[in-house]
């Protein structure tokens, strides 16, 4: 999983470095541009989506945030009574994860700075992962959904970027002109070529077109 390791340490870099406080602002209250009030508002809707597909009743349940970022889908899984373990790559949104948690939650909550797939993180019965595979290949997402598959007793929720002609384009103007800032670069996927690499079990949920925000809903079941 070389590109896989290669992928996380520019992102967990582009996060600590340069994009806390864009996303600090942008999973708040804050006012934000018309621009990102448009992915403030695709990402509330997808959240709402990717929890659909699990019990309204979590109790009891433990859950894996794979990629939780501030912490908005780690409060709703631990109103909904599940024990959450919340992970991220990046240390500063993890901070700012834990301080934003409900103190009455913070029991069912167990935070970590780190990789998603890490086996130490231990066994869950759901696994949900909100655009925290949007930078990676088609391979290396096949081997995220396995390596999880097997410590997971559900469903894995996640989403892809899908390949439209809007996302293509500023894909293939990255690929064109390279940033400076090591900042990593979305890849958009096409439904079929991640089914050829997860084999049987990837399923349709549905997507989300909210202005700049355009992202695909799937899960994954063995």
């Amino acid at each position: 999983m070389a590109d896989y390791h290669a992928t996380r340490a520019r992102v967990e870099d582009y996060f600590d470095r340069s994009a806390t406080k864009v996303w600090e602002r942008l999973c708040s209250d804050a006012p934000v541009s018309r621009i990102r009030q448009t992915v403030r508002e695709g990402r509330d809707a997808m959240r709402a989506m990717m929890l659909a597909r699990l019990p309204g009743d979590l109790s009891g349940a433990r859950i894996l945030d794979a990629g939780c970022g501030t912490g908005l889908m780690t409060a709703e899984l631990a109103r909904r009574g599940a024990e959450v373990v919340a992970v991220d790559i990046s240390p500063q949104l993890i901070a700012i994860a834990q301080q934003r948690l409900d103190p009455r939650h913070a029991a069912q909550v167990r935070f970590s700075a780190g990789d998603m797939t890490d086996e130490a993180l231990g066994s869950f019965d759901h696994v949900i992962a909100m655009d925290s595979l949007i930078y990676y290949r088609a391979h290396d997402i096949g081997a995220i959904l396995q390596r999880l598959t097997l410590r997971t007793q559900g469903k894995v929720v996640f989403t892809v970027a899908p390949r439209t002609p809007f996302l293509m384009a500023f894909f293939m103007a990255g690929k064109l002109f390279p940033r400076a800032d090591r900042s990593p670069t979305m890849i958009p996927h096409a439904y079929e070529d991640l089914a050829k690499v997860t084999g049987d079990g990837l399923a349709r949920v549905g997507r989300i077109d909210s202005g700049f925000y355009i992202s695909e809903c799937l899960e994954f079941r063995p």
